[in-house]
């Protein structure tokens, strides 16, 4: 998967369109292998995304788990001590 697509179930609060819409982008990026499309080929790709973030949408509005919400800015947290632990401290 796409290391730039970040999971957008189960969290607290839930996803933005705006999250789900770029979530969609990257996907269409990395399947059609541009990161913008031709003047040719603007159309279908704008129209990709949309369509790939409304079922993206649906499919987050109907999924259901009794897992407990996960706080977006501990699972941060995480990520950053992940890589600090792979990469080390910046410069």
């Amino acid at each position: 998967m796409c290391r730039n697509i970040r999971q957008l179930y189960n969290f607290e609060p839930a996803a933005t369109s705006a999250e789900v819409e770029a979530a969609a982008l990257q996907y269409v990026r990395k399947v059609s292998g541009s990161t913008r499309p031709s003047k040719a080929n603007e159309a279908a790709f704008n129209e990709a995304v949309h369509q790939i973030a409304h079922i993206t949408q649906h499919l987050l509005d109907s999924l259901v788990t009794t897992a407990p919400a996960r706080n977006r800015d501990e699972e941060a947290a995480k990520a950053r001590a992940r890589s600090l632990a792979r990469f080390g401290a910046a410069g």
